[in-house]
């Protein structure tokens, strides 16, 4: 089986499942079924799988991964000893863990095709992603609060882990915002330390969707994880940021230099 016969199969399954879309056509251009799938898988619901569908699935994502560029440290350039700032994919990294910035659902982006980095996790990491953090909530019996953090499998993607953080909406300031975008950064850190990760990589947590201000986060991420470091001097290799956009790079490269 091809990738296009697995992206047929994996889209047939899916449209199975909902009723509503029993004589939805499948569209012949690649890209075209490329987005469908995304849009099935973004807006499925947590529940059982057969294993058939997601061995496939497995197979495809895998594929797929190694088409987009599997990205090591040796591809990137440290801008100081334990620290780096790299515009590009998270999803494409293999590091020990990359961080979410998840919902306090935490189970995921359900809107079709979104570019928020946790739609982009959740959609190569698998279904079995936004199912095994279902599973964590339904035990913990209440939406994950700001500023915490878990840690689950990474499935399909590269690295070895997800650690989900929900950062603060900004709300101007006036609502705890900057110490809890500091917790984030913290509890990520000290989540990973506990688990043996030694390179991690971040995206710019709270900046997109939830409008903090860019510069006031930059400085917020590296005050706090430069300290980290200072007093777990043994303990990581590598600290990654990962950003989207040329401004939001330039940004954490100038508050970076700062702290050198």
């Amino acid at each position: 089986m091809n990738q296009d016969d697995r992206r047929k199969y994996l889209i047939k399954g899916l449209l199975k499942e909902r009723p509503e879309y029993e004589n939805m056509q499948i569209p012949s251009d690649a890209g075209e079924q490329k987005m469908l799938l995304r849009s099935l898988m973004n807006i499925r619901m947590p529940e059982e799988i057969d294993p058939a569908f997601l061995q496939i699935q497995d197979a495809y994502l895998s594929e797929e991964n190694e088409k987009k560029g599997i990205v090591t440290l040796a591809d990137i350039r440290e801008v100081q000893p334990d620290l780096s700032i790299w515009k590009g994919d998270i999803t494409r990294l293999k590091v020990g863990a990359i961080v979410n910035a998840a919902n306090s659902g935490m189970t995921g982006c359900y809107q079709p095709c979104h570019n928020c980095i946790d739609n982009c996790i959740h959609t190569y990491a698998g279904i079995q992603l936004r199912n095994y953090c279902n599973d964590m909530m339904i035990k913990q019996r209440q939406e994950e609060p700001t500023g915490q953090a878990k840690i689950t499998p990474a499935f399909n993607l590269p690295c070895d882990y997800v650690i989900h953080t929900v950062g603060p909406i900004w709300y101007g300031g006036n609502h705890n915002e900057e110490e809890l975008l500091a917790n984030c950064y913290y509890n990520a850190m000290k989540l990973a330390m506990e688990h043996g990760i030694r390179k991690i990589a971040f995206s710019s947590i709270s900046t997109g969707v939830y409008h903090f201000p860019v510069e006031k986060a930059a400085h917020i991420a590296l005050e706090t994880v430069s300290q980290f470091l200072k007093e777990h001097t043994n303990d990581f290799d590598l600290v990654e940021w990962v950003l989207f956009d040329s401004h939001t790079q330039s940004v954490y490269e100038a508050e970076l230099k700062k702290f050198m």
